[in-house]
């Protein structure tokens, strides 16, 4: 096979498993896997790839999981409104972030960006987990740990559709 027959067979199948997966088990984000997925393929689908976007997404979310720590756990949004507060917070990680891509295991901005953007994504969106209780939790509650879970498959199931995509190139 080719053109991207063979990347269409491989990546609508394992989306298909992939989400019937995630779905059965409930407590994991496809959507975040979903978007490490694609990060895998845009950082260029190989094994350096596959370890940017681990490392990178991971490294996004301990950034996301760390602010949204401060902006809770210190009481300037009490003084300066949430939003101010939040978003001065939000500079911040995000500068040290950029500085840090200097690190060439920290380099793709935009996979840290991803796992950053998916775990506030997920506070956001699930507001009884965005507290310093929930963010401590040993539990898929803690947006560190559902987070990195979701987006290290993510980029797993990737990493299996360029592998799936190359044996049906190969099968001809």
């Amino acid at each position: 096979m080719t053109g991207l027959v063979p990347l269409a067979i491989s990546i609508s199948l394992l989306a298909g498993v992939a989400t019937w997966i995630f779905l059965s088990v409930g407590t994991i984000l496809i959507w975040a896997a979903f978007v490490a997925w694609a990060c895998y393929f845009h950082s260029g689908a190989d094994g350096p790839s596959l370890r940017s976007t681990v490392v990178c997404n991971i490294f996004g979310v301990v950034c996301a999981w760390i602010a949204a720590i401060v902006i809770l756990a210190i009481p300037l949004a009490e003084s300066l409104t949430l939003p101010l507060w939040g978003g001065i917070v939000v500079a911040v990680t995000v500068g040290a972030y950029t500085i840090m891509a200097s690190i060439p295991a920290l380099s793709s901005i935009p996979a840290t960006t991803y796992g950053y953007a998916c775990t506030f994504a997920f506070l956001l969106q699930t507001p009884d987990k965005l507290n310093l209780e929930a963010l401590f939790s040993a539990t898929l509650d803690n947006a560190l740990i559902v987070v990195i879970i979701s987006m290290v498959i993510g980029a797993l199931f990737g990493f299996a559709t360029s592998k799936f995509t190359a044996v049906l190139t190969q099968s001809e």
